[in-house]
């Protein structure tokens, strides 16, 4: 389906919880969330209805998000479910990968086609600092079980924050070098408790491109550019939302895990889907969809992300 402005809605991006094992600086508080219940949020059947409505209006890829998915006990039953959608052709998810290590190869036959990895730094101590409750080395450990377990291009996100982690990014780039995966850096976005902080936090991409003048352009891959260098194994991805607003090639919805549609990520408007089904659910979201912004308005400093929501409520 094309929501007013011509653009393509063929993503759609599912939160299952707001939980995680971690509390990451830039993603939640550090005293964590709230206690839902149970029964406010949607269930894997309801989960499953979403992705089903989702998909008669055109959506084909669904990455399933958190908080932190796996920290949702039986999440391979809802990819199992997701997979089997008539229309959805990937399924996909997105994990600090630091509980992953049992998971792997349950996910992979439950039909899990790619996992994207957010790791902000390869240095133990500074993961701690990071992340506030979580290790590296489980980080770690889940990613080779997932490698063991058959998934393949791996994709691995960071945050770039100046001052915190823009000192590894040859590091991280040289992963790419070594390694067959798509390296991200991500730009940091104004929004929760992030929004307040200092301005030499938020660094653009091109400090990436500054660092490794060897890069060069060889395309894009959805909201990424995708950079590589002579000999590289894998590719180098930039995600420039501030600097570099790619509103208009925005092809995705997100749905929260208490049942609301986010027509985007930075916009407070939510659909309530809760307790709707059949006809009435689609036209719900094809309501949602035609709400989609033009554009974003983030400017560090100037203009915050307008949603109510920390990021761990959306799932990125």
């Amino acid at each position: 389906m094309r929501d007013t402005l011509g653009r393509n809605i063929s993503y759609l991006r599912l939160s299952i919880t707001d939980k995680c094992n971690c509390r990451c600086i830039y993603c939640m508080p550090a005293a964590g969330v709230a206690h839902r219940r149970h029964r406010d949020l949607l269930s894997f059947e309801e989960l499953a209805e979403v992705v089903a409505a989702a998909a008669t209006l055109g959506v084909r890829k669904v990455r399933i998000t958190g908080g932190e998915p796996l920290a949702r006990r039986g999440v391979e039953e809802l990819v199992r479910l997701v997979a089997a959608t008539p229309g959805i052709d990937e399924v996909d998810m997105t994990t600090n990968a630091t509980m992953l290590a049992p998971l792997a190869r349950p996910l992979r036959e439950a039909g899990l086609t790619r996992l994207n990895v957010s790791l902000d730094t390869l240095r133990p101590e500074r993961y701690r600092d990071i992340s506030r409750t979580g290790e590296l080395a489980d980080a770690i450990a889940g990613m080779r079980a997932a490698a063991d377990a058959g998934f393949t291009n791996f994709k691995m996100n960071c945050v770039l924050m100046g001052g915190v982690n823009d000192d590894e990014v040859a590091d991280f780039v040289d992963i790419a070098r070594r390694e067959p995966v798509e390296v991200r850096f991500i730009e940091l976005m104004p929004m929760g408790e992030c929004a307040a902080w200092p301005r030499e936090r938020f660094v653009s991409g091109d400090v990436v491109l500054n660092t490794c003048p060897d890069l060069a352009r060889i395309g894009e891959g959805g909201v990424a550019e995708l950079y590589a260098g002579p000999g590289f194994a894998g590719r180098v991805g930039l995600i420039r939302a501030v600097s570099h607003r790619f509103c208009s090639g925005c092809d995705r919805i997100r749905v929260t895990a208490d049942g609301r549609l986010k027509p985007c990520l930075h916009s407070a408007a939510e659909v309530p889907l809760v307790g709707l089904h059949g006809e009435t659910l689609v036209d719900a979201i094809r309501a949602g969809i035609e709400a989609k912004p033009a554009h974003h308005n983030l400017r560090p400093g100037v203009s915050a992300s307008a949603t109510p929501r920390d990021m761990n409520e959306i799932g990125g």
